[in-house]
Protein backbone atom coordinates (compact mmCIF):
# COMPACT_ATOMS: atom_id res chain seq x y z
CA UNK A 1 0.00 0.00 0.00
CA UNK A 2 1.08 3.07 -0.83
CA UNK A 3 1.59 6.14 1.44
CA UNK A 4 -1.55 8.37 -0.48
CA UNK A 5 -3.23 5.19 0.33
CA UNK A 6 -2.07 5.29 3.63
CA UNK A 7 -2.95 8.87 4.41
CA UNK A 8 -6.41 8.74 2.98
CA UNK A 9 -7.29 5.60 4.84
CA UNK A 10 -5.67 7.58 8.04
CA UNK A 11 -8.18 10.41 7.00
CA UNK A 12 -10.80 8.09 6.79
CA UNK A 13 -10.82 6.18 10.09
CA UNK A 14 -9.93 9.55 11.92
CA UNK A 15 -13.30 11.29 10.09
CA UNK A 16 -15.22 7.89 11.89
CA UNK A 17 -13.77 8.61 14.91
CA UNK A 18 -15.23 12.19 14.96
CA UNK A 19 -19.34 10.54 14.63
CA UNK A 20 -19.83 9.36 18.20
CA UNK A 21 -17.76 12.43 19.10
CA UNK A 22 -20.33 14.85 17.63
CA UNK A 23 -23.56 12.19 19.13
CA UNK A 24 -22.04 12.51 22.44
CA UNK A 25 -21.73 16.11 22.31
CA UNK A 26 -25.38 16.68 20.69
CA UNK A 27 -27.07 14.59 23.70
CA UNK A 28 -24.93 16.41 26.24
CA UNK A 29 -25.63 19.96 24.71
CA UNK A 30 -29.70 19.21 24.72
CA UNK A 31 -29.57 18.10 28.15
CA UNK A 32 -27.70 20.78 29.52
CA UNK A 33 -29.56 23.50 27.91
CA UNK A 34 -32.91 21.35 29.59
CA UNK A 35 -31.37 22.45 33.38
CA UNK A 36 -31.68 26.44 32.18
CA UNK A 37 -34.48 27.94 33.92
CA UNK A 38 -37.80 28.96 31.64
CA UNK A 39 -37.90 27.93 27.73
CA UNK A 40 -38.57 29.44 24.93
CA UNK A 41 -42.65 29.96 25.75
CA UNK A 42 -41.56 31.20 29.13
CA UNK A 43 -39.18 34.14 27.16
CA UNK A 44 -42.71 35.08 24.64
CA UNK A 45 -45.02 35.30 27.61
CA UNK A 46 -42.48 37.77 29.26
CA UNK A 47 -42.45 39.62 25.90
CA UNK A 48 -46.32 40.33 25.53
CA UNK A 49 -46.60 40.61 29.10
CA UNK A 50 -50.42 39.36 28.91
CA UNK A 51 -49.79 35.71 27.89
CA UNK A 52 -52.70 33.51 29.72
CA UNK A 53 -51.50 29.76 30.73
CA UNK A 54 -54.00 28.48 27.92
CA UNK A 55 -52.14 30.45 25.09
CA UNK A 56 -48.66 29.11 26.38
CA UNK A 57 -49.72 25.92 26.73
CA UNK A 58 -51.00 25.38 23.08
CA UNK A 59 -46.98 27.16 22.39
CA UNK A 60 -45.52 24.35 24.54
CA UNK A 61 -47.90 22.17 22.37
CA UNK A 62 -46.29 24.05 19.30
CA UNK A 63 -42.89 23.86 20.21
CA UNK A 64 -43.04 20.30 21.33
CA UNK A 65 -41.97 21.40 25.05
CA UNK A 66 -44.96 19.41 26.38
CA UNK A 67 -43.37 16.56 25.59
CA UNK A 68 -40.94 14.28 28.04
CA UNK A 69 -37.03 14.72 28.08
CA UNK A 70 -36.48 11.49 26.71
CA UNK A 71 -39.16 12.09 24.06
CA UNK A 72 -37.52 15.45 23.24
CA UNK A 73 -33.98 14.07 22.85
CA UNK A 74 -35.21 11.27 20.64
CA UNK A 75 -36.28 13.46 17.99
CA UNK A 76 -34.14 16.04 18.20
CA UNK A 77 -31.34 13.68 17.46
CA UNK A 78 -33.25 11.86 14.81
CA UNK A 79 -34.07 15.42 13.42
CA UNK A 80 -29.43 16.14 13.51
CA UNK A 81 -28.98 13.26 11.76
CA UNK A 82 -31.53 13.90 9.06
CA UNK A 83 -29.82 17.86 8.74
CA UNK A 84 -32.80 19.25 10.35
CA UNK A 85 -32.04 21.64 13.26
CA UNK A 86 -35.25 22.64 13.98
CA UNK A 87 -37.01 26.40 13.55
CA UNK A 88 -35.58 29.79 15.60
CA UNK A 89 -38.86 31.55 16.63
CA UNK A 90 -37.08 34.91 17.61
CA UNK A 91 -35.81 34.97 13.63
CA UNK A 92 -38.73 33.38 12.46
CA UNK A 93 -36.93 30.89 10.08
CA UNK A 94 -35.10 27.86 10.62
CA UNK A 95 -32.18 27.30 12.35
CA UNK A 96 -30.10 25.72 9.81
CA UNK A 97 -30.32 28.61 6.90
CA UNK A 98 -30.27 31.44 10.46
CA UNK A 99 -26.56 29.78 10.99
CA UNK A 100 -25.50 29.64 7.20
CA UNK A 101 -26.50 33.34 6.79
CA UNK A 102 -23.62 34.53 10.44
CA UNK A 103 -21.21 31.71 9.24
CA UNK A 104 -19.32 33.68 7.06
CA UNK A 105 -18.95 36.51 9.02
CA UNK A 106 -17.44 34.16 11.59
CA UNK A 107 -15.39 31.95 9.81
CA UNK A 108 -13.99 35.56 8.00
CA UNK A 109 -13.12 36.68 11.66
CA UNK A 110 -11.29 33.30 12.80
CA UNK A 111 -9.61 32.32 9.88
CA UNK A 112 -8.22 35.52 9.97
CA UNK A 113 -7.33 35.95 14.12
CA UNK A 114 -6.21 32.54 14.12
CA UNK A 115 -3.67 33.04 10.73
CA UNK A 116 -2.13 36.55 12.51
CA UNK A 117 -2.24 34.58 15.87
CA UNK A 118 -0.08 31.72 15.49
CA UNK A 119 2.38 33.30 12.44
CA UNK A 120 3.01 36.13 15.08
CA UNK A 121 2.92 33.94 17.89
CA UNK A 122 5.84 31.83 15.87
CA UNK A 123 7.72 34.83 14.87
CA UNK A 124 7.78 36.10 18.21
CA UNK A 125 8.48 32.97 19.95
CA UNK A 126 11.52 32.41 17.94
CA UNK A 127 12.57 35.85 18.60
CA UNK A 128 12.21 35.48 22.32
CA UNK A 129 13.94 31.85 22.30
CA UNK A 130 17.27 32.88 20.03
CA UNK A 131 17.51 35.91 21.89
CA UNK A 132 17.00 34.00 25.52
CA UNK A 133 18.11 36.55 29.08
CA UNK A 134 18.30 39.64 26.50
CA UNK A 135 16.50 42.70 26.03
CA UNK A 136 14.35 41.18 23.36
CA UNK A 137 13.44 38.02 25.13
CA UNK A 138 12.28 40.45 28.46
CA UNK A 139 10.10 42.83 25.98
CA UNK A 140 8.63 40.34 24.66
CA UNK A 141 7.95 38.30 27.62
CA UNK A 142 6.70 41.04 29.06
CA UNK A 143 4.67 42.26 26.03
CA UNK A 144 3.25 38.50 25.72
CA UNK A 145 2.46 37.81 29.45
CA UNK A 146 0.05 41.54 29.86
CA UNK A 147 -1.83 40.34 26.23
CA UNK A 148 -2.74 37.05 27.87
CA UNK A 149 -4.06 38.70 31.37
CA UNK A 150 -5.94 41.84 29.79
CA UNK A 151 -9.73 40.69 29.25
CA UNK A 152 -11.08 40.73 25.42
CA UNK A 153 -13.84 43.07 26.41
CA UNK A 154 -11.38 45.69 27.39
CA UNK A 155 -9.16 45.87 24.72
CA UNK A 156 -11.96 45.74 22.33
CA UNK A 157 -13.58 48.54 24.44
CA UNK A 158 -10.56 50.17 24.71
CA UNK A 159 -9.65 50.45 20.59
CA UNK A 160 -13.08 51.97 20.08
CA UNK A 161 -11.98 54.71 22.08
CA UNK A 162 -9.14 55.25 20.78
CA UNK A 163 -9.25 54.59 17.02
CA UNK A 164 -13.00 55.56 16.64
CA UNK A 165 -14.04 57.98 18.89
CA UNK A 166 -10.61 59.80 19.52
CA UNK A 167 -9.11 59.55 16.35
CA UNK A 168 -11.84 58.61 14.05
CA UNK A 169 -9.52 56.20 11.49
CA UNK A 170 -11.81 53.47 12.24
CA UNK A 171 -15.80 52.62 12.27
CA UNK A 172 -17.07 51.58 15.63
CA UNK A 173 -19.41 48.55 14.59
CA UNK A 174 -20.35 46.17 11.78
CA UNK A 175 -19.16 44.22 9.35
CA UNK A 176 -19.53 46.68 6.24
CA UNK A 177 -20.55 50.27 5.71
CA UNK A 178 -24.71 50.30 5.35
CA UNK A 179 -26.31 51.54 2.78
CA UNK A 180 -22.65 52.65 0.98
CA UNK A 181 -23.48 50.44 -2.07
CA UNK A 182 -19.72 49.26 -2.28
CA UNK A 183 -19.17 46.30 -4.63
CA UNK A 184 -15.80 44.36 -5.75
CA UNK A 185 -12.81 46.21 -4.44
CA UNK A 186 -14.27 48.86 -2.62
CA UNK A 187 -16.26 46.77 -0.67
CA UNK A 188 -13.20 44.50 0.32
CA UNK A 189 -11.34 47.20 1.43
CA UNK A 190 -14.80 48.33 3.36
CA UNK A 191 -14.65 44.87 5.18
CA UNK A 192 -11.30 45.21 5.78
CA UNK A 193 -11.39 48.38 7.86
CA UNK A 194 -14.49 47.31 9.98
CA UNK A 195 -12.10 43.60 10.89
CA UNK A 196 -8.62 45.46 11.97
CA UNK A 197 -9.66 46.07 15.66
CA UNK A 198 -11.74 43.18 15.93
CA UNK A 199 -9.40 41.41 14.73
CA UNK A 200 -6.99 43.20 17.15
CA UNK A 201 -8.95 42.36 20.08
CA UNK A 202 -9.26 38.86 19.28
CA UNK A 203 -5.33 38.08 18.30
CA UNK A 204 -3.66 39.61 20.94
CA UNK A 205 -4.78 36.91 23.61
CA UNK A 206 -4.20 34.19 21.58
CA UNK A 207 -0.84 35.16 19.97
CA UNK A 208 0.22 36.02 23.50
CA UNK A 209 -0.65 32.28 24.22
CA UNK A 210 1.39 30.58 21.13
CA UNK A 211 4.29 33.25 21.93
CA UNK A 212 4.75 31.70 25.02
CA UNK A 213 4.64 28.03 23.89
CA UNK A 214 6.31 28.61 21.24
CA UNK A 215 9.48 30.30 23.33
CA UNK A 216 9.06 27.31 25.53
CA UNK A 217 8.96 24.08 22.77
CA UNK A 218 12.53 25.89 21.04
CA UNK A 219 14.07 25.82 24.43
CA UNK A 220 13.04 22.28 25.04
CA UNK A 221 13.85 21.31 21.64
CA UNK A 222 17.11 22.97 21.78
CA UNK A 223 18.59 20.68 24.81
CA UNK A 224 17.92 17.74 23.04
CA UNK A 225 20.42 15.17 21.73
CA UNK A 226 20.17 15.85 18.07
CA UNK A 227 21.11 19.38 18.40
CA UNK A 228 23.84 18.27 20.25
CA UNK A 229 25.23 16.63 17.67
CA UNK A 230 24.45 19.20 14.76
CA UNK A 231 26.87 21.20 16.77
CA UNK A 232 29.13 18.27 16.97
CA UNK A 233 28.86 18.27 13.38
CA UNK A 234 30.19 21.64 13.11
CA UNK A 235 26.70 23.28 11.77
CA UNK A 236 25.96 26.47 11.91
CA UNK A 237 23.57 27.93 14.62
CA UNK A 238 21.11 29.51 12.14
CA UNK A 239 21.21 26.14 10.33
CA UNK A 240 20.19 24.19 13.45
CA UNK A 241 17.85 26.42 14.23
CA UNK A 242 16.03 26.32 10.78
CA UNK A 243 16.65 23.37 9.73
CA UNK A 244 16.09 21.32 12.71
CA UNK A 245 14.86 23.05 16.21
CA UNK A 246 12.27 25.03 14.29
CA UNK A 247 10.53 22.51 12.66
CA UNK A 248 9.78 20.15 15.81
CA UNK A 249 8.90 23.30 18.29
CA UNK A 250 6.46 24.35 15.53
CA UNK A 251 4.74 20.71 16.20
CA UNK A 252 2.48 21.56 19.83
CA UNK A 253 1.49 25.14 18.34
CA UNK A 254 -0.28 23.60 15.87
CA UNK A 255 -1.93 21.47 18.01
CA UNK A 256 -2.79 23.95 20.32
CA UNK A 257 -3.57 26.20 17.35
CA UNK A 258 -6.82 23.01 17.11
CA UNK A 259 -7.60 23.02 20.68
CA UNK A 260 -8.26 26.77 20.11
CA UNK A 261 -10.52 26.91 17.41
CA UNK A 262 -13.41 26.08 20.81
CA UNK A 263 -12.01 28.57 22.64
CA UNK A 264 -11.87 31.39 20.13
CA UNK A 265 -15.10 30.64 19.47
CA UNK A 266 -16.31 31.37 22.71
CA UNK A 267 -13.93 34.76 22.41
CA UNK A 268 -15.69 35.42 19.85
CA UNK A 269 -19.11 36.08 21.84
CA UNK A 270 -17.45 38.42 23.56
CA UNK A 271 -15.61 40.42 20.45
CA UNK A 272 -18.76 40.36 18.58
CA UNK A 273 -20.82 41.80 21.25
CA UNK A 274 -18.88 44.63 22.23
CA UNK A 275 -18.45 45.30 17.84
CA UNK A 276 -21.73 43.98 16.41
CA UNK A 277 -19.95 41.78 13.90
CA UNK A 278 -23.12 39.75 12.60
CA UNK A 279 -21.39 36.80 13.03
CA UNK A 280 -22.62 33.05 15.14
CA UNK A 281 -20.89 34.44 18.76
CA UNK A 282 -23.68 37.93 18.34
CA UNK A 283 -25.88 35.36 17.31
CA UNK A 284 -25.49 33.01 20.10
CA UNK A 285 -25.55 35.84 22.58
CA UNK A 286 -28.99 36.95 21.68
CA UNK A 287 -30.48 33.01 20.88
CA UNK A 288 -28.91 32.73 25.00
CA UNK A 289 -31.15 35.85 26.07
CA UNK A 290 -34.06 34.70 24.26
CA UNK A 291 -33.88 31.48 25.27
CA UNK A 292 -34.09 30.15 21.58
CA UNK A 293 -32.77 26.54 22.89
CA UNK A 294 -33.04 25.06 19.08
CA UNK A 295 -30.83 28.16 17.56
CA UNK A 296 -28.13 27.46 20.86
CA UNK A 297 -28.35 23.91 20.02
CA UNK A 298 -27.42 24.36 16.53
CA UNK A 299 -25.03 26.51 16.92
CA UNK A 300 -23.38 24.09 19.85
CA UNK A 301 -23.54 21.17 17.27
CA UNK A 302 -21.55 23.94 14.53
CA UNK A 303 -18.81 24.34 17.32
CA UNK A 304 -18.27 21.20 18.23
CA UNK A 305 -18.42 20.08 14.15
CA UNK A 306 -15.60 22.54 13.98
CA UNK A 307 -13.65 21.35 16.90
CA UNK A 308 -13.51 17.64 14.97
CA UNK A 309 -12.79 18.79 11.85
CA UNK A 310 -9.99 20.88 13.26
CA UNK A 311 -8.56 18.27 14.74
CA UNK A 312 -9.12 15.85 11.57
CA UNK A 313 -6.72 18.74 10.30
CA UNK A 314 -4.00 18.98 12.58
CA UNK A 315 -3.63 14.72 12.77
CA UNK A 316 -3.38 15.72 9.07
CA UNK A 317 -0.32 18.32 9.07
CA UNK A 318 1.21 16.64 11.77
CA UNK A 319 1.84 13.73 9.02
CA UNK A 320 3.51 16.23 6.40
CA UNK A 321 5.61 17.78 10.08
CA UNK A 322 6.95 15.06 11.71
CA UNK A 323 7.58 12.11 9.89
CA UNK A 324 8.24 9.49 12.35
CA UNK A 325 4.45 9.66 12.65
CA UNK A 326 3.10 6.46 11.68
CA UNK A 327 -0.14 6.15 9.28
CA UNK A 328 -2.58 3.79 11.52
Amino acid sequence: MTKSHKRLLFIAKRALYGIPVILGIVIVNFLLLQLMEGDAVDALAGEAASATPEYMAQLRERFGLDQPIYVQLFAYVRNVVMLDLGYSFRHDMPVLDLIMTRLGPTMLLMTTTLFIAIVMGIVLGLLAATGLNTWRDTIISILALVSYATPLFWVGLMLVLLFSVRLGWLPTSGMETIGAGYTGLERALDIARHMVMPVIALSLFYMAAFTRLMRASMLEQANMDYVTTARAKGLTERRIVWGHVLRNAVLPVVTMGGVQIANMLGGSVIIESVFGWPGLGLLAFEALFARDLNLLLGIFLLAACMVVVANLVIDIIYTFLDPRIELK
